[in-house]
């Protein structure tokens, strides 16, 4: 017969257990989260490249960590998948190019600086920050005249209940592992616009796999998102590219999950960057 001590414990452990696993649901769940513009270019710091999502945008940051029950159970989601709004791609294939080091210094950080990507789904038209954010400008600068972006595809959409809203692009490969073969130290992570956490709809930041680990890829915020102040903010979107933003993000992603390649194909037939 189990005493009424033995019965307190045993009740105590069982509290204890129960607890230890929603803290560790919720470090999951944070990871997840922080991860979203970030694990898909942890990939490719792990192999040794450049990243995220960041994003830095493939995976799960958990990853080795076992699904618990609920997980295990859930149903499959099946993909709501929306008409694609977009044109037929440009002729041409995406640059193969790498670089050992960080271009040379070019950008006047006193002028003003616009970019245009003209996508099959509509230009998006961008104000760049040489000022805040020279080192990233300048790169951007730099890929966008080698044409470095051209006839790449904006590889993921993230639709996310956790309140991630992004276009990630810049990956040649179009997986979330390509890279220019160099890495950009962080700028402008205490820009009062992302100090408190989160990202405002029109912002223009760097995809990375951890401090000063960014490359080519880059996102586009279509909504205001939930995210640590991680990822060097070095623009914003204008009004004609936030129309196009919205219309890829209502398309959808093709998973179904919140997490994936976007419905729309997102190609940039172009990128081109003009000082003022």
């Amino acid at each position: 017969m189990v005493s009424n001590e033995q019965r307190r414990r045993q009740l105590a452990r069982e509290k204890f257990e129960r607890q230890q696993e929603r803290r560790e649901a919720a470090r999951r769940k944070a990871r997840r989260r922080n991860a979203v513009i970030a694990a898909g270019l942890a990939v490719v710091v792990a192999a040794g490249a450049t990243a995220f999502a960041t994003g830095a945008l493939s995976g799960d940051s958990g990853k080795g960590d076992k699904k618990d029950s609920a997980d295990a159970a859930a149903p499959s989601v099946t993909p709501s998948r929306g008409p694609d709004p977009c044109a037929k791609a440009a002729p041409g294939t995406p640059a193969a190019k790498t670089w050992k080091t960080e271009p040379e210094m070019t950008v006047d950080t006193s002028a003003s600086y616009a970019a245009k990507l003209d996508t099959t789904c509509g230009t998006i038209d961008l104000t760049l920050d040489a000022a805040k954010a020279p080192h990233t400008v300048n790169s951007f600068n730099f890929l966008s005249g080698q044409g470095y972006f051209d006839h790449t595809t904006c590889h993921r959409l993230t639709t996310d209940p956790s309140q991630i809203f992004v276009l990630q692009c810049g990956d040649p490969k179009g997986t979330g592992m390509g890279d220019p073969g160099y890495r950009l130290k962080d700028e402008n992570l205490k820009d009062p616009a992302v100090k408190d956490g989160v990202y405002p709809a029109g912002t223009l930041a760097m995809a990375n796999a951890g401090p000063d680990t960014g490359g080519s890829q880059f996102f586009l915020v279509y909504k205001d998102s939930k995210l640590a102040p991680n990822f060097t903010p070095f623009g914003k979107v204008g009004p004609e590219g936030m129309k196009v933003l919205r219309k890829i993000a209502a398309a959808g992603e093709r998973q179904g999950g919140g997490d994936g390649a976007p419905n729309a194909t997102v190609v940039v037939n172009k990128a081109a960057v003009t000082k003022s």
